[in-house]
């Protein structure tokens, strides 16, 4: 006989097959290997966020309750900085979103020299701290900057006129300045996608630069916008950095109000309120970007 398969005949089952235990143990090995990944989530970020929580419950006087909540939720000082975060952070995407847009449609069909060289500066540029693009506003802008020193030299004058970057315009003109490219990478890859033949036929037709771009490349860059919109959102609203380094003393939002209540206050329990109030802002806004993304990819 040889040792040719017999028509017909079904293939001997393997030992492990024939094991009542095997499939079972072969189901438990993507948990083991899953187990190492959310022991170190649980240990880094779960354990500190739950103390957070737990210390927000805990006022100074001892004991569990709802005053810390109570206290700063009622307070001026929340409402002022959950105002001015709220603003700040829309208009820095709305500003985003719109100079983003442009200045990809430049590099991506404008031809130019040194266009691959920019957009490979964007990408760098994501590396960048926020506090770096602070203090290049404050070489330029500052009250001994660049702009002010030009102008007393020129006018003779004590100071420069120059003095918005401590206001809330200089926090948005930096948040602008800063996440604008986290816009546009995701939109430089969009349009990379974009079939370049539509756009020439579109062109031969008679179409004009405005309706070739609201016709044809706003609707595939809109899940794009969408994308680097909802991250930039999300990065203003807990910005730290750039209010920090503006120095503009009159603007207070969520993350230095936190920075001011346990720092400079010693109110921990106020600080850890409005760090939770902080972080179910963000997880909210980030639940409802994923509700609008899946309808819209449906």
């Amino acid at each position: 006989m040889t040792g040719e398969p017999v028509p017909g005949a079904v293939a001997p089952r393997r030992s492990e097959d024939r094991q009542p235990g095997g499939r079972a143990r072969g189901a438990w090995r993507p948990c083991l290997w899953a187990l190492p990944p959310v022991v170190l989530l649980a240990l880094f970020f779960l354990h500190p966020l739950a103390l957070v929580v737990q210390q927000s419950f805990r006022p100074d006087t001892g004991g569990t309750s709802l005053r810390p909540y109570t206290d700063v939720l009622a307070s001026t000082a929340f409402r002022e900085a959950l105002w001015t975060t709220v603003w700040l952070a829309l208009a820095a995407t709305a500003g985003c979103l719109v100079l983003g847009f442009l200045l990809a449609l430049v590099i991506a069909f404008v031809p130019f020299p040194g266009a691959r060289a920019v957009a490979r500066f964007v990408d760098v540029f994501l590396s960048f701290p926020s506090f770096l693009v602070t203090l290049a506003l404050l070489f330029v802008y500052g009250s001994v900057g660049m702009a002010n020193g030009a102008w007393t030299g020129v006018t003779g004058a004590a100071e420069g006129p120059f003095r918005f970057l401590t206001t809330p315009w200089g926090v948005l003109l930096a948040e602008i300045t800063y996440f604008t490219p986290f816009v546009m990478r995701p939109l430089l890859a969009a349009f990379s996608q974009l079939d370049a033949a539509q756009i020439e036929a579109a062109g031969s037709l008679g179409a004009r630069a405005p309706r070739i771009v609201r016709r044809i490349v706003l609707p595939e860059a809109l899940p794009a916008l969408a994308a680097g919109g909802s991250l930039v959102l999300v990065l203003c609203l807990n910005e730290f950095g750039i209010v920090l380094f503006t120095g503009a003393k009159g603007v207070t939002t969520l993350p230095t109000l936190v920075y001011g209540k346990a720092i400079l206050e010693s109110d921990y329990p106020g600080a850890c309120v409005v760090a939770v109030v902080n972080v179910l802002i963000s997880v909210g806004l980030y639940g409802l970007y994923r509700v609008v993304s899946r309808r819209a990819r449906a």
